[in-house]
């Protein structure tokens, strides 16, 4: 009686085991692979699934989530340069059908296969496009090697059933020497600019400086010029304006009936009561005797016989 009761409880609790182990629950984000024997059966979806206890065996769990994984390697440039790369690989299953699944489940024999192969086959690429390249143009083709790796990669990814979304190319770096090397071209190239942008600028201030020295010039002789036109014409309208007030004092003094050398004596007195008048302390010496003084009018009195008849010319009417 003890040994049948035990017999029920054991097939109890192993009833109580397979229900339980019946039910599977698959994370969000990945897909559960479900073989008999071995052999591929199906497919659990995210949620709570059923299976068949003992028989059917979850292989694998895939992650259909993006991932990502750090490269880094060297590759050699035509020109025999080595450039250090380090990377960045973002990638996904293709998508979730049945044979992309498949694929992503049984091409490799483990996830660490995969990886190995997909590392392998990028630097392989990358490496094969910097081998047709020279240094000087590695560090401006970045976008080029994402692209040239992508359209290499594409279809191979698509047979293992992932994806390549994205391949960074975070650093790229050359062996000390070269980096050495570049720099000092580099600095060249710069003191070169400049020496031609200092040269071109003081060419440019040379110039204006020339062109504001010319233009300060020819303003100055311009005024020049107007000035001793205005110096010219004033001179002349002086000599005009005497001559014509000789002429009229000369008539009103025939009409009074005076000797014409009392105006040159009145202008002799004029001109001394000036100077002492404008000689600012300056000394000036006149020889005031009788016969300097004859002498001045006599050279005054032919100075007018030759003036006042042109005066007198100018002064009738045409």
């Amino acid at each position: 009686m003890e040994s049948f009761e035990a017999i029920i409880f054991l097939a109890f609790g192993l009833g109580f085991l397979l229900l339980f182990t019946m039910f599977v629950t698959v994370k969000q984000g990945s897909i559960a692979v479900v073989t008999i024997f071995g052999k591929y059966r199906r497919i659990m979806r995210p949620g709570l699934n059923m299976r068949i206890p003992v028989i059917e065996k979850i292989l694998t769990r895939i992650s259909v989530q993006n991932q990502s994984v750090e490269l880094a390697f060297q590759a050699t440039t035509i020109d025999q340069a080595n450039v250090n790369f380090k990377a960045m690989l973002l990638f996904s299953v293709l998508n979730q059908q049945e044979e992309t699944i498949k694929n992503v489940a049984f091409k490799f024999v483990d996830e660490q296969s995969f990886m190995t192969a997909l590392v392998r086959t990028i630097e392989g690429s990358i490496r094969s496009f910097v081998a047709t390249k020279k240094q000087s143009e590695i560090l401006s083709l970045r976008t080029e090697i994402v692209l040239e790796v992508k359209k290499q990669l594409d279809h191979t990814l698509e047979d293992w059933g992932y994806h390549l979304h994205d391949l960074q190319l975070n650093d790229i770096a050359f062996d000390e020497t070269i980096m050495k090397s570049m720099a000092k071209v580099v600095a060249s190239h710069n003191l070169r600019a400049a020496a031609e942008n200092e040269g071109h600028a003081l060419l440019i201030t040379k110039t204006k400086a020339a062109e504001a020295d010319g233009n300060a010039i020819k303003i100055a002789a311009e005024a020049e010029k107007i000035a001793a036109q205005l110096r010219g014409q004033g001179v002349a309208l002086f000599r005009e304006e005497v001559s014509k007030g000789m002429a009229h004092a000369a008539k009103e003094m025939q009409h009074a009936n005076l000797d014409s050398s009392f105006i040159l004596f009145s202008m002799w007195t004029e001109a001394i009561r000036h100077f002492a008048e404008h000689g600012k302390g300056n000394t000036i010496f006149l020889d005031g005797s009788t016969d300097s003084m004859k002498r001045t009018m006599q050279e005054l009195l032919s100075v007018s016989k030759g003036t006042l008849p042109i005066a007198e010319e100018k002064q009738k009417p045409a």
